[in-house]
Order: structure tokens, then C-alpha cells, then sequence
């Protein structure tokens, strides 16, 4: 259990809203990232780059949406960044991301679950960058839904 990044949010949104939050190439460049190309389908793309001038590193290209059930359920691969690339980027199966979206009164709890962490000190180190990496997005992902809705 400690080698999983549980992180969550509550959205002042409706469930579909916070789901299109994850699968919108429009939002998610709003809260995450500088550029996405998402297919919100099973095998379609879960492409995020943070480097426009380079689109081979820090980022998610290859990675595919591997299970969707609108608006509750999204899981996907996930790469690192290029420091951790040698590791992280070249193994199968890569890191998995899943989020859970659960309606709430007048909110959305969303549930993001990253596993895929392995045993040693190059993964740990990995690992606890995500920690902090996730816990900073789901910041922008709360401001950005309150702003955006307001």
C-alpha cells in the first residue's frame, strides 16, 4: 500500500463536468498541462506534453487511455519525466493511473490512484516527486474548477 500515490479532490461540479476535467484536451490544458491530444476512448491517446519545443521528453506520449466508463471511471498510462526516463518510460507495464469520480451533494470527489511504483531507489525517488507533482495539480484542478464555474 505505501507504494501507491493516493491523491483527492473535491469539485464544486457536476460528475460529468469533473470527468471532462480528465478528458477534455481543452481543460486539461487549463489545470495540467501547455498541450494535450486525449481520444476519451478505450486505446485512444492520453498525450500530455509540458515542453511544446520538446515534444519527446517530460511528457506522456504513447501513453493510452486503457479503461473508461463515462462519467465514473478513467484509467490510464503514465509516463515520467526525462530525468527518471531511462526507468520509468522504457518498462512495461508503465505506471497506471486511475481516477474515480463520485458525486457528493453538491460536489465531485475525484480519486486519483497511481500505481506501477517498483522496488528500488531510482522508483522511490520517482515515486515521491509524483506525490508532490499530483498534490500541486489537484491544487490548480480545485482553483481552476472554482474560478471556472464562478
Amino acid at each position: 500500500m505505501d507504494k501507491i500515490i493516493v491523491h483527492t479532490a473535491k469539485l464544486k461540479c457536476s460528475k460529468e463536468k469533473a470527468f471532462e476535467m480528465f478528458t477534455s484536451s481543452s481543460y486539461l490544458v487549463k489545470w495540467l498541462t501547455v498541450k494535450a491530444d486525449v481520444e476519451p476512448e478505450i486505446g485512444g491517446k492520453f498525450e500530455l506534453y509540458w515542453d511544446v519545443n520538446d515534444l519527446e521528453n517530460d511528457c506522456t506520449k504513447g501513453c493510452e487511455i486503457l479503461a473508461i466508463d463515462k462519467p465514473n471511471y478513467l484509467n490510464f498510462e503514465w509516463r515520467g519525466p526525462k530525468r527518471y526516463k531511462e526507468f520509468m518510460n522504457n518498462v512495461r507495464p508503465l505506471t497506471n493511473v486511475t481516477v474515480i469520480f463520485t458525486e457528493n451533494k453538491d460536489q465531485t470527489i475525484v480519486t486519483l490512484i497511481h500505481t506501477g511504483w517498483r522496488n528500488d531507489k531510482d522508483w522511490e525517488e520517482a515515486r515521491q516527486y509524483f506525490v508532490g507533482a499530483w498534490q500541486g495539480a489537484f491544487k490548480l484542478l480545485e482553483k481552476f474548477v472554482s474560478e471556472e464555474l464562478e
